[in-house]
């Protein structure tokens, strides 16, 4: 008996049709936090990070007076086995403590419906994270319970569309904004989203947090929910162009 035919899985990300033609890419935007303790010269840190011309931001972690999480991206996922280890590997970060519990890795995604498919993957996660208005941030990973994946499609979007709506209210009073990464596979605790909340202050960003545990995602349909790395800028590298 023959087999059937396999259809080639379509692992592109897809956005809202521009100009009559729709919005494919095979690009995305990988992004890393490593967190590190028994840090004493913050200083140090960020004059390695200038002199290898690196990508991202360095916080130094409110609930650690020695500790701080590393943030860096690129769109090759070889850069963070690569020129990100060798610079780990020496002098001042090689007598830093790591502390993998707060490893968070992910890369940006689609949803299907975004106007500027590119600005999403690439232009708006980097403008959010090296904005230097917005010193602020609380990084943490989550996974969905197994019940949401079952159900139907409508009723998905509409429970992300509560998230959504505040979200967006947060966003444009410029109090919260947010990056999502997705880190299925990425993640050694087997989580499925690392989100970034950033700002110009620490609480609206408690606030948001507190706000979406009303909401049906969180109270009914996630599984875990962090660990909560808090962390305010040291050092950021410039924005590109």
């Amino acid at each position: 008996m023959q087999r059937p035919a396999i259809e080639k899985p379509d692992i592109s990300e897809k956005g809202a049709p521009k100009d009559g033609q729709p919005q494919t890419s095979n690009r995305r935007l990988f992004m890393q936090l490593l967190a590190f303790g028994n840090c004493a010269d913050t200083a140090a840190l960020t004059n390695a990070l200038k002199s290898a011309g690196v990508s991202g931001a360095l916080y130094e972690d409110v609930n650690d007076p020695f500790g701080v999480g590393l943030l860096t991206f690129s769109e090759d996922p070889a850069f963070f086995v690569g020129e990100l280890r060798n610079l780990l590997q020496r002098e001042p970060f090689a007598s830093l403590s790591p502390r993998p519990r707060y490893t968070m890795s992910g890369r940006t995604y689609s949803l299907g419906y975004e106007p500027d498919l590119e600005d999403s993957l690439f232009g708006r996660p980097t403008r959010t994270v090296l904005n230097p208005d917005w010193c602020w941030s609380i990084w943490y990973p989550l996974r969905r319970c197994g019940a949401f994946s079952q159900l139907p499609h409508d009723k998905q979007r509409e429970i992300l569309g509560e998230h959504g709506v505040i979200g967006r209210s947060f966003g444009e009073a410029d109090l919260a904004h947010d990056v999502r990464l997705a880190c299925h596979g990425l993640d050694a605790n087997d989580n499925d989203f690392v989100v970034g909340l950033v700002g110009k202050e620490l609480y609206p960003l408690s606030a948001i947090v507190q706000a979406m545990r009303k909401t049906q995602q969180t109270s009914m349909y996630l599984e875990r929910l962090g660990p909560f790395l808090v962390g305010k800028v040291a050092w950021q590298s410039m924005l590109p162009g």
